[in-house]
This record gives C-alpha cells, structure tokens and sequence, in this order.
C-alpha cells in the first residue's frame, strides 16, 4: 500500500488520487481501521445524547464495542463495552444507570468511574472476595475520549497527541466560536444512508468545485466565484463562502448571533473537515456536526446535528425556523448522495488510476488525500 499512495503525496499538478483499493477492498479498510481512525483522534458519537449523569449510551465503532457514560463529576468517558470477568457486553442499549454498571450474566459492578465494586460469589456461594482475587486490577477499559463542539473524539490506540495539540490549528482559525452552542432537539437531527465509501463523503464536502451543477439552488445565491478553498498544512481542509445570509422568519426576525464575532462573519460562513471523520460548518448564527460512520466498506451513516448560537432560539418560538433550517441542510446534503454514490460504483472501474485535480478548484480534496496517504506512509 505504501508504494500505491506514492503517487498521492506529489504537488497537486502532478498528483494522482488514492488507488480503487481505498474504497473498494476489505484488506485495506481493515488497515485503514488501525491506521486512520484507532491512531488519530476520530469522531464517536455527540455528548448531547447523555447529557445527564449516569446517562449511557453504547457504540459499535468499526466492530470495537464501546459506551460513553457522563461520570459523577458530569464529564463524558468512554469504556470498552466489555466486561472483565467473561467478556460480555455490559451496556445494550441507551439507559440511565442509577447506582453502577452491572454486568448482565455474573452481576459484577462497576462504578462511572470504571472501578470494578462488587463481584458477587466470586469466592464461592455467599463469598464476594477471595484472597486470590485482586479487584483493583480489573476495572473497565478507558478510551481516550475529549468533547469540543459537542462531538466525542477518542483514541483508541492511546498514541495520539493530546486532542488540545491534535486540533490546535483548526481551533485557532475558528477560535471566535469558541463560546457555547444549543442544540434543539428532535428537530435539529437527522441522518442519512449513503452507499458509499466514507472517504467520499469527506471529499465531496470539503470542495465547492461541484456547487453549479450539483447544487443549483444553493448556487444561485452562493455561487461558485462567491467560495473559497482552505487548505491547512494539518488535518482539516474545507471551503468558505462570503456570502452567507441568515434565514427570516415571515415576520423579517432571525435566529440570534454569536457574541463577539468580528466583522468577517457577518458574511462569511466556514465549511471544514476535521480528519478523519468529522464535517464542521460555522456560521454567525448557527452551526453543524456531521458524524461519518463506516459501516464497512461501501456504506457510510452521516449524522447531522444542528446547533444555534442562543439558548432562547431553541424553544417554540423559533420552531417553524428551526424547522426551514433544517429541511434546507437535508436538502443540501440529500444532493451529494448521488454523487458520492455514483463515485463509488465508479471506483469499481479497473481502469481508473485514481483521477486528476484540478490545481485550482480540487486543493482541499487533495490535503485530504494526501493525509489518508501519510497515515499508511508514516509521514
């Protein structure tokens, strides 16, 4: 695979897309697995779905089963879903826990924090303790776990840097919308099925080549010329556009602002992928997470939640708004599904060498590529 990607890591005028076997093959989405999202900080779930604590909810990320649970001191953490006497799993679903984590099949408990509490009869009938048997040893298995913009990232291999060095570069270009967002609830989520490789869907986003043909309503007040392209040395590349308008209610109101935003938001709107499996979108008066979940080879789940800059633009008062806002994102992104779609019946295509780029309009696809091939190259 490193001689395959060879190819990718050249200037852009030169440069080739990552090979079919990227999207197509089991091998190598098995090492892109270890590779891409056990080595490097990876989007898991949103820490609003357990918002209190004792709230729990389990995962299946890329078959590792794992469950995110708010601790007593309201911090989200995350655990291997497996329990340490026999392997079964602890959490099947989304629950309250209301004193410990209580293995179904033996009964062995654990605390939020992980520490194994009680293991009835494990020194025979009526004996919770045998001299033999040392408790300290066998709390949960944590995950490296961090929220920023209500996404749970982790590291599964522990290798990672810090997630405050990881994300530093993007954190910075977005530091103004580092204040508090609201999320409304039922009506500010959705998702959507694609049948597709998860790289495609990164690629497409990242990129507003495609607005004019693709996206002809968008386009027609944020059209192509109004975009520009970030492309970061790091791990995130995106687009930006400097014509954004918030939406009006038939009373001519809006939702609220950020506080504090400078003077280059009261137009522009920022659209980034934050490697590997997250898609951002920033705007003065709202914002956006989409969550990539493989779930193999060619079938990807994204996860959109919207979020709003006031706490009082989440009530009734501004349902019908939420409600428009909505429906245009799903309209928007329901667009792209033919295409990264079409993209991957393509890449079943024996003779395809992986594509050009367009030096201009294809930058933030190619950093992309070019970062998916640094993880297999070392570099």
């Amino acid at each position: 695979m490193q001689t395959d990607v060879e190819q990718v890591l050249q200037p852009i005028e030169a440069a080739r897309g990552l090979p079919n076997a990227y999207y197509t093959d089991g091998d190598v989405h098995e090492a892109e697995k270890r590779s891409v999202f056990f080595a490097n900080w990876a989007g898991l779930g949103f820490a609003k779905d357990i918002a209190n604590v004792g709230d729990a909810k389990p995962y299946e990320f890329l078959g590792l089963p794992l469950f995110a649970v708010r601790d007593h001191d309201g911090e989200v953490r995350v655990y291997q879903n497996t329990c340490r006497h026999r392997g079964m799993i602890l959490i099947a679903e989304e629950i309250h826990i209301k004193g410990a984590i209580r293995c179904p099949y033996h009964s062995w408990c654990y605390a939020l924090d992980g520490e194994l509490k009680a293991t009835p009869h494990v020194g025979g009938p009526g004996q919770n303790s045998h001299p033999g048997f040392d408790r300290s040893k066998l709390g949960l298995h944590e995950v490296r776990s961090h929220v920023w913009r209500d996404v749970i990232f982790i590291n599964v291999s522990g290798d990672a840097p810090a997630f405050e060095d990881y994300a530093a570069d993007i954190k910075q270009r977005w530091q103004e919308f580092e204040q508090p967002q609201f999320h409304a609830g039922a009506d500010s989520s959705f998702s959507l099925e694609v049948r597709s490789n998860w790289k495609l869907a990164v690629e497409n986003y990242c990129e507003s080549y495609h607005l004019p043909w693709v996206h002809p309503g968008l386009n027609s007040y944020s059209r192509l010329e109004d975009h520009y392209n970030i492309v970061e040395d790091g791990r995130f590349s995106g687009q930006g556009t400097l014509v954004y308008s918030p939406m009006l209610d038939d009373s001519g109101e809006s939702f609220g602002t950020f506080g504090g935003l400078s003077e280059k938001w009261d137009k522009a709107a920022e659209y980034l992928a934050f490697y590997p499996n997250v898609l951002f979108g920033v705007h003065r008066d709202h914002s956006f997470a989409i969550l990539l979940e493989p779930h193999g080879v060619e079938r990807t789940v994204e996860r959109i939640e919207l979020y709003y800059a006031r706490e009082d633009d989440t009530g009734p008062q501004r349902a019908e708004l939420r409600r428009r806002n909505s429906e245009l994102w799903r309209e928007v992104f329901e667009e792209d599904v033919f295409v990264v779609e079409g993209m991957q019946r393509g890449r079943h295509g024996m003779l395809y060498d992986g594509g050009a780029f367009s030096p201009v309009m294809d930058g933030p696809t190619h950093e992309f590529h070019r970062w998916i091939a640094g993880q297999f190259t070392g570099g």
